[in-house]
């Protein structure tokens, strides 16, 4: 840095140093670093424009080495800059301070030089900001100080009045450039400044709004309410009552700039005050429907007035005159449509609630403005009908349409009438010159059929030429041939096949054509079509007249197919997609082309090879082997199935589980080949994946039917031992197990030496009789019991032997005979056992549990087998002996297996019994009682419903507890027969959570949990008379805390603790199923109180929290300052140090799931600038504890994002 520096040299050394300062070691003392800056400060003045912009740069990584003082040096030098005469200096000491502000550490870490600097810079930037002399320095101290607010709004609070009061005269500046960085400045400094400023910035705009002095200022301030109502809605909401008239009134102002910014403002309110705009909707929605049409400079004659065109002619002369004046670019009033219809589309988007109030009204609108000739309004149109249908779109497929047992118009059906008016509207978009237009339609249709599949089947005669259109297009770019294809392919798949037939003549030439462009991306969406092209209905093969006829099409897409098929130097999805449509081709076509099947087949053996497409190949040659046409795959099988065998031993479950299921439809696999495959099968039937395990005893069952010569080499081999593992896992369930009993019973039947029924049933129960170990776990003997049964199903001539009386045998021989007894009497007649029934009561008195309750089981499924018998003698026995529960257990199992006109006869006799036992003192009776109760309402809900709500009235608190537990057993997942009756008197039952009995109210509370669970609709009407009763049991009951003294320790138990837990469940599981009927402010209020309440509570609160933050963060955080401070009380709750272990371990786990609340809120993006959040922020930063749990769960919550990512 000579003092005549060359400019290179000066351009070199500023370079050099620049790379020096980004190093992480280096370290300056006091003297260095006051030479570097000052060189710095005055390279900054340098005559050469690249010199100043390398020191700029320089300036970032400097002050993060420097001490305090420098940077403070640093940041005075540059203020006076700002203001000097010199333009060229004034516009690079902006950059420097914008450079600045951007390296200090953000507010939430709490450093003081942040803190030094902001408020250094502050000062400056006010009287820059205040002296109105030079426009240009006022529009860059206006951009520095929006900044600062943005970065560091939290550290300036003491200076936020004075930075308001400079702020506000801006306003009224006469340049715009102004008004409009301040109003971007103001919007940031609300989202930090304290109440009092806040609300002082409010009761100005509001004052000089109802002034009203000129319309320039007006209109400023009408954006400036919408900026701030856009950074900090959660805060302008209770001041919305007295803006929302007065933008109401400029609405009507025939100024179309100032219509559109209240259009915005509206928009903006509806987004962020979710709650307090709710009683102005109505009003937003019609002015945004008037104004959606506003086009006064505009005649639309409409198309289908032909005849009184000529009338219009005449009428037009007085209108023509005026053209003179006028010309189209003065005319703003798109500018309107555009807001409106971007208001709408908040609206939409916000309210679920009105879906039917919007297909009355603005459904019809939107689609009559489809026309709109200017092309921003017009995309913004389509973009809200989009947000209506996607708001159509049941979100959870359980849900399906949560009230559509509520007979007459739903969202769905009002959509499915107007379909026509719809279609009718696009049909002429879709000749549109524009492409983006056509995007749009795409997308509506794609949309469309997503909601409502099946809802075009009329209209393809129409839709497809337009699609065709945007085909063959010369001039289309290839993003909307993507959009076109994607659209045809997802209206194919929604909808039959046969309403194509009519078609394919047609869109044969266009897909082929785009099977053979040059750009991947449109070949791979015309392969998807092309699969769906080729599906011809194969159920009735005869040739009958009306069939559709494929062979003239045949060869053009074989053809483009295999060109694609045969590349090897081409996208790896185009690939996967060829084979898939090849696979299509020959399962569906492949009697049409003989000469073409050999070569085609060896491409795929080829494919077979290769890593990359070996998946697809597989599915694709599973899609052959299962076609209809008995396509002979002979000639590749002898290389395929070894391969198909190695792709077993591979770490891919996709692969292992596809190749299984393409070995199972094999059927002209020879014997060698089979050996092959099962020398790779034992290490699949595991218990670490069940899934691959059921396919691989899917695929021996084939095996036993197909080529049961093969399973001979079984009875030593590797597999059994693994099939006798697998039986004793607790894992073992569901469609494992099926697949496990279908084997065995397979097995047996084909008679293969020593694979016998006493082999087998010698090797399932072996183990237990060997003595040497007692099966580790309950379920391992239900499952050999369930084998031992599915065996003798299979060969009835061999009686089970039964070892249940021998004096000698042990508890789990008995346990294992007991379970297999049930087993087999379930689906067998057992009564011609005379001793059967004293063996079982004999058990019943058994010492060990295990055994008692498998006596009840097998009593219970004996019976199943046969009613008449067995029955009566239950319910006698009920009656005269002590051993109720296990009896009643029994019975359970009777009413939930047997068939409903089995039990028909015994109904009454069985409901008289049981109301004997509902009112028993002992819990787990009544409950089982209850679900009898329940389960046998079932079977004739209209005599027995009735009579259940009658009992509501017992005067036994137990009687009433167990009428409303019988209840929950009633309702399911699955529609039932008793869903309407129910719905209609379920309000009866819920009106227990008023009964005076703390039990009773606890059990209203869990069928009410259940009802919201599995079927939402029985309940969602009630909620209004519900909720606040459910909200009531959230309180804590000082009169239920009573102390109990144990020995010298006083100890208090809360009555009430229970009862809370199970109405904060409930409102969990609200928030799934019934959101959208929730009033989401009161909800909050009692989620605050959980937040405070009980360790159960808390974590369940926290967890409501989390959810909360994803589905409503509006609501969220306008509540979020009162939600910060129990989170931080129990953060920083400390245990008393001489507790005992588990205290601390709750208190980390309660730390844990509070910090867990923490990261969600703080995935909403204004949260952090919540004063109150930034400082509990910095509060954990600054304890390592807290610090270290708050990091490992970010990590943990970004890795789930991905992974969900991933698998989407």
């Amino acid at each position: 840095f000579s003092p005549k520096p060359d400019p290179r040299d000066a351009f070199m050394a500023t370079n050099d140093l620049m790379t020096e300062l980004q190093k992480d070691s280096i370290k300056l003392d006091d003297d260095s670093e006051r030479k570097v800056v000052r060189m710095i400060l005055k390279l900054l003045e340098d005559k050469n424009g690249e010199v100043q912009n390398l020191a700029v740069k320089c300036l970032g990584p400097l002050v993060s080495k420097v001490k305090e003082y420098q940077v403070e040096t640093i940041v005075d030098t540059l203020c006076t800059n700002m203001l000097s005469d010199k333009e060229q200096l004034r516009d690079i000491s902006s950059i420097g301070l914008k450079t600045v502000i951007g390296e200090l550490p953000p507010a939430s870490s709490g450093s003081a030089l942040a803190a030094s600097v902001c408020k250094k810079i502050t000062g400056r930037l006010t009287s820059a900001i205040a002296k109105q002399e030079d426009v240009s320095v006022q529009l860059e101290a206006l951009d520095i100080m929006a900044d600062m607010l943005c970065r560091q709004g939290g550290l300036l609070v003491n200076f936020h009045p004075s930075i308001l009061s400079c702020l506000l005269p801006q306003l009224t500046s006469p340049r715009l450039a102004v008004r409009k960085r301040t109003i971007m400045a103001l919007g940031h400094l609300v989202m930090s400044c304290g109440n009092l400023v806040f609300i002082d910035l409010i009761e100005h705009l509001l004052t000089e709004l109802g002034r009203n002095d000129n319309m320039s200022t007006t209109r400023t301030y009408i954006q400036c309410t919408a900026a701030i109502s856009r950074q900090a809605g959660h805060r302008i909401g209770e001041y919305l009552e007295k803006i929302i008239p007065l933008v109401v009134k400029f609405c009507n102002v025939d100024d179309d700039e100032l219509r559109e910014y209240c259009i915005q403002a509206f928009e903006s309110f509806v987004r962020r005050c979710p709650k307090e705009v709710y009683p102005h909707v109505s009003t937003v929605i019609s002015l945004c429907l008037r104004y959606l049409t506003y086009d006064p400079n505009y005649n639309f004659d409409d198309e289908d007035e032909d005849d009184n065109a000529m009338d219009a002619e005449q009428n037009d002369e007085d209108y023509q005159g005026s053209d003179d004046e006028y010309s189209d670019d003065d005319d703003m009033s798109w500018k309107v449509r555009r807001a409106a219809a971007k208001c709408l589309d908040a609206v939409v988007s916000t309210r679920h609630e009105m879906l039917p109030e919007f297909y009355r009204s603005v459904s019809p609108a939107l689609v009559c403005r489809f026309k709109e000739r200017e092309e921003n309004v017009k995309a913004d149109v389509f973009h809200a009908y989009l947000s209506l249908l996607k708001q159509t779109r049941p979100a959870q497929s359980w849900l399906a349409d949560p009230d559509a047992m509520e007979q007459g118009e739903t969202p769905l059906t009002m959509l499915q009438s107007q379909v026509p008016m719809i279609v009718k509207a696009l049909h002429k978009q879709l000749k549109e010159k524009s492409v983006k237009t056509r995007q749009c339609c795409f997308n509506m249709l794609t949309e469309l059929v997503n909601v409502l599949p099946g809802a075009l089947t009329t209209h393809i005669p129409v839709l497809i030429p337009g699609i065709i259109f945007s085909l063959n297009d010369k001039s289309s770019s290839s993003n909307l041939k993507i959009d076109a294809l994607a659209c045809l392919h997802v209206i194919m798949v929604t909808h039959p096949a046969h309403a194509f037939h009519a078609h394919v003549p047609a869109l044969v030439p266009p897909v082929v054509a785009c099977v053979g462009d040059p750009f991947y991306k449109i070949t791979s969406e015309a392969l998807l079509v092309t699969q769906q092209l080729v599906i011809r209905p194969l159920d009735n093969l005869s040739e009958s007249s009306d069939s559709f006829d494929p062979s003239p099409y045949i060869n053009d897409l074989f053809t483009c197919t295999i060109k694609r098929l045969k590349a090897a130097d081409i996208d790896q999805e185009v690939k996967e997609r060829a084979i898939s449509c090849m696979g299509q081709i020959i399962c569906n076509l492949g009697d049409r082309l003989p000469a073409e099947l050999p070569g085609t087949l060896l491409i795929f053996l080829e494919r077979l090879k290769n890593e990359i497409t070996r998946l697809t190949t597989v599915k694709a040659l599973t899609l052959i082997a299962g076609s209809p046409l008995k396509i002979d795959l002979r000639p590749v099988l002898p290389d395929a199935v070894p391969i198909l065998a190695s792709f077993l031993r591979k770490n891919q479950r996709a692969l292992k589980l596809c190749t299984l299921a393409a070995l199972d439809i094999l059927s002209a696999v020879t014997p060698v080949m089979v050996d092959a495959v099962l020398a790779e099968l034992p290490p699949l039937i595991s218990e670490s994946d069940m899934h691959v395990s059921q396919m691989a005893l899917s695929f021996l069952s084939t095996l036993a039917v197909t080529h049961p010569s093969s399973l001979s080499q079984l009875s030593g081999g590797n597999i059994l031992q693994q099939l006798i593992a697998l039986v004793r896992s607790p894992l073992l369930q569901g469609g494992a197990l099926s697949a496990m009993l279908d084997f065995y019973q397979a097995l047996v039947a084909t008679e293969t030496a020593g694979l016998g029924y006493m082999d087998l049933l010698r090797m399932l129960t072996g183990p237990v009789y060997s003595q040497s170990a007692s099966l580790p776990h309950k379920q391992a003997y239900c499952s050999i019991a369930k084998c031992v049964a599915a065996l003798t199903r299979a060969c009835p001539d061999e009686g089970p032997a039964v070892d249940v009386k021998n004096s000698r045998s042990t508890d789990s021989i008995r346990l294992l005979a007991l379970l297999s007894l049930g087993e087999v009497g379930h689906h067998v007649d057992l009564s011609s056992q005379p001793e059967l029934k004293t063996v079982i009561l004999d058990a019943f008195s058994s010492s060990s549990e295990e055994v008692k309750s498998a006596a009840s089981y097998a009593l219970g499924s004996i019976a199943v087998g046969n009613l008449p018998e067995y029955l009566p003698f239950v319910l006698q026995e009920i009656s005269s002996s002590k051993r109720q529960y296990l009896l009643l257990h029994s019975l359970k199992e009777i009413i939930s297996s047997a068939s409903v006109s089995g039990l028909k006869p015994y109904v009454e006799s069985v409901w008289t019994l049981l109301l004997k036992h509902c009112e028993c003192q002992e819990e787990g009776t009544r409950n089982v009682v209850a679900e009898c109760l329940g389960k046998l309402t079932l079977i004739d809900p209209e005599t027995l419903l009735p009579r259940l709500k009658g009992y509501l009235l017992s005067g036994s608190s137990y009687a009433r507890s167990s009428v409303v537990t019988a209840v929950k057993f009633t309702i399911s997942d699955q529609p039932q027969p008793i869903d309407p009756l129910l719905k209609n008197c379920i309000g009866d039952f819920l009106k227990t959570l008023e009964d005076p009995d703390l039990n009773v109210r606890r059990v209203a509370l869990v069928t009410f949990n259940s009802a919201a669970h599995n079927k939402p609709s029985l309940i969602r009407e009630l909620l209004d008379s519900v909720l606040p009763q459910l909200y009531n049991e959230t309180k804590v009951r000082k009169e239920l805390i009573r102390e109990v003294e144990m020995g010298p320790f006083k100890h208090t138990v809360d009555d009430g603790l229970d009862l809370r837990k199970a109405a904060f469940e409930c409102m969990y599981t609200l928030l799934d199923s019934c959101l959208d009927r929730l009033d989401i402010f009161t909800f909050l209020n009692h989620v605050e109180d959980g937040l405070k309440d009980h360790y159960d509570i808390k974590m369940l609160t926290f967890l409501m929290l989390a959810r909360l933050s994803s589905l409503c963060p509006s609501a969220v955080l306008q509540r979020l300052d009162r939600l910060v401070e129990p989170l931080r009380a129990t953060c920083t709750t400390k245990v008393k140090a001489n507790s005992v272990k588990q205290e601390f371990e709750k208190q980390d786990e309660l730390k844990r799931s509070a910090m867990r609340a923490v990261v969600a809120l703080l995935t909403i993006p204004e949260a952090e600038k919540s004063p109150l959040m930034s400082e509990f922020q910095s509060q954990i930063s600054s304890n390592p504890e807290l610090a270290a749990i708050f990091e490992s769960i970010q990590r943990d919550s970004s890795s789930a994002n991905m992974e969900s990512m991933d698998t989407s």
